[in-house]
């Protein structure tokens, strides 16, 4: 594994881990991680590296997550104005990414997960089953709950900005 490798992954990574915790600093904490463990224990050589991360990232953030439930702490609340590059600095659009944000993080964690590859990432549902090591039909129904619950949030905005 090259730095020009670790380089093109970086986006990608960031990206789920983003979607994952919402929040910029722990998502960076979750690639940093996964970055370490790639360089001291990397995958196979048949095991499709990108895949590897994305479960490594995944697996350490349901652990940190339940660390903190164990402790007694709650989430932060999502630095969800904080601009990221490309981001509008237009009020009204940061109004909608935290309507967004804040629906996404009251999906459950697998949902969140799936919409996350498939959505976001851009992933095929076979790929995104791969990562997550469910079958097809899974990620399918996971994926469509995820849908219709964010519609319906969407539909009645007062749910998701309470």
């Amino acid at each position: 594994m090259t730095n020009d490798h670790i380089k093109v992954l970086l986006p990608q990574l960031r990206r789920f881990a983003y979607a994952l915790c919402a929040n910029a600093a722990d998502a960076d904490d979750l690639v940093q991680q996964c970055i370490e463990k790639l360089w001291l224990s990397p995958p196979a050589a048949e095991v499709p590296v990108l895949a590897w991360c994305f479960r490594v990232i995944r697996n350490q953030w349901i652990d940190q997550y339940r660390a903190r439930q164990l402790q007694g702490m709650t989430l932060s609340e999502p630095e969800l104005l904080e601009q990221l590059p490309g981001q509008s600095s237009d009020p009204q659009q940061q109004i909608e990414l935290q309507q967004v944000s804040r629906a996404l993080q009251q999906l459950p964690q697998e949902q969140r997960e799936v919409l996350a590859l498939v959505a976001v990432q851009g992933f095929s549902y076979a790929e995104a089953a791969e990562m997550l090591q469910v079958p097809g039909g899974t990620v399918m129904s996971r994926l469509a709950r995820a849908r219709q619950q964010l519609a319906r949030w969407f539909a009645q905005p007062s749910e998701v900005t309470e």
